[in-house]
């Protein structure tokens, strides 16, 4: 099976891929929706990408591709500790603080805000499709005299040096990819740590009806149903039109699950399942909190 994830090589999202799949064959894309469109154009039969990172929040683009134009299950989901380093090319490390220009993921840089703003005050920063793509850049590009916010992984990919390791602000720091595909999947749990289940499920409610929110969290709050995040997203459709997202910690059943889709449905609401299925944090052994 073609595994296809957010790359170039060396990304967290290919560390992910790496710890999950590591029989598969995994191919990189320079974006998230090169990675749906893949997807959807049966390049691969399966697809990584990241949802939520823990400080920056949802992957906004990520969501709406899921909801907006991908109709394909979450078959899985995995947590992944996220590292952030700061590399040169070899040939400036020892004056690496005349860096000229940072490069990494927007995310990144704003989760190293205070090694950036102490260590390289008023050096500008530049955003990359991701951290490795800005390792990438720096390993091509000798002469500029550029940094780069990414991985161990993508130091070693690129033959760069870190010079100042764990930079982020937050000790505590992780980022949440789905698993995407037509068909389920054995996953191995060799080197993945097994948490539980989630089912997703998308709720559009009724226009102009007061309360209509409350009821649907009691739907699930008196079958005793623990939600682990509810987030609401703009449907596109007009201003103060929003559909919810909603992770509920356990397995698509037979009875509860649904109980609750009818009786949302009773009360007009759009319901949608998104997906019912397992979930792994892997790379912990390498996180130092």
């Amino acid at each position: 099976m073609k595994v296809g994830y957010l790359g170039p090589k060396a990304t967290f999202t290919d560390i992910a891929v790496r710890e999950m799949f590591p029989e598969e064959k995994t191919v990189p894309f320079s974006t998230i929706p090169d990675c749906f469109d893949a997807l959807m154009g049966d390049e691969i039969e399966m697809a990584v990408v990241p949802l939520e990172n823990a400080l920056e929040g949802t992957v906004n683009i990520t969501l709406d591709y899921l909801v907006h134009e991908v109709d394909y299950p979450i078959i899985g989901e995995i947590t992944c500790p996220i590292r952030q380093h700061f590399m040169v090319h070899p040939a400036n490390s020892k004056k690496w603080k005349e860096t000229g220009v940072v490069y990494s993921h927007s995310h990144a840089l704003a989760q190293c805000h205070k090694f950036l703003h102490k260590e390289l005050k008023g050096t500008p920063c530049e955003k990359t499709t991701s951290t490795a793509a800005a390792a990438q850049f720096v390993k091509e590009n000798p002469d500029v005299k550029a940094g780069a916010i990414a991985n161990e992984l993508a130091a070693k990919e690129y033959g760069l040096e870190i010079v100042r390791e764990d930079i982020h602000d937050v000790s505590y720091n992780h980022t949440r990819f789905i698993v995407l595909s037509k068909n389920p999947f054995p996953f191995r749990e060799k080197k993945a740590s097994f948490k539980g289940f989630k089912t997703t499920v998308m709720i559009t409610l009724p226009s102009d009806r007061a309360g209509a929110l409350h009821q649907v969290l009691s739907a699930f709050a008196w079958r005793k149903l623990n939600l682990s995040k509810i987030e609401s997203r703009p449907m596109k459709t007009g201003l103060g039109n929003y559909f919810f997202i909603i992770d509920v910690d356990m397995r698509k059943d037979d009875v509860l699950i649904p109980g609750v889709v009818s009786e949302l449905e009773a009360l007009d609401c759009k319901v949608k399942i998104l997906g019912s299925y397992p979930y792994y944090q892997v790379g912990m052994e390498k996180c130092k909190v």
